[in-house]
């Protein structure tokens, strides 16, 4: 059963929603993805935010572009953490458009929003979210911070000689 949902505003959102999708396997976590379109689908985007939780979802990733509403809609609808990842769109204000209407979310309706494009960050967050509850995803999350020390001490320890 999926633990991760993964949506975007539209099939052009993919090649950087993969991103999380790949942490997502790199870790184990069964994820589900899909286009659910705020602006386009709404009833499709309340339906999935509102049934999210019944469906065993713990939390959501949403990345769009342009407007960007789609994660701060979802985090409306659903308690469940809502992380959104802001998409650089080919109709974009240089990604800054996307930024701000993720990050600027009122008071009461809060979602964690990565940096431009930063889906990877997103499957992080979401693994790190649900390593709270799961000792063995803790200790992979763990393996994997050791993991990037070790890259940096290896390439210093290199440029030091």
């Amino acid at each position: 059963m999926a633990q991760v949902g993964i949506i975007m505003g539209s099939k052009s959102d993919l090649n950087i929603m993969n991103d999380a999708a790949e942490i997502m396997k790199a870790f184990g976590i069964d994820f589900e993805m899909t286009v659910v379109s705020a602006h386009r689908t709404p009833e499709r985007m309340y339906n999935y935010a509102k049934d999210a939780a019944k469906r065993g979802l713990k939390v959501i990733i949403a990345g769009a572009g342009g407007a960007a509403h789609l994660p701060g809609m979802v985090a409306s609808i659903t308690t469940l953490p809502v992380i959104g990842v802001p998409v650089k769109s080919s109709n974009s204000i240089d990604g800054w458009d996307s930024i701000l209407s993720i990050l600027q979310m009122p008071n009461g309706i809060p979602v964690a929003t990565v940096a431009l494009n930063a889906a990877k960050n997103a499957g992080l967050l979401a693994a790190q979210i649900l390593a709270t509850s799961n000792p063995e995803l803790a200790q992979k999350m763990q393996d994997y911070k050791d993991d990037l020390r070790n890259k940096v001490e290896e390439t210093a320890a290199e440029m030091e000689k």
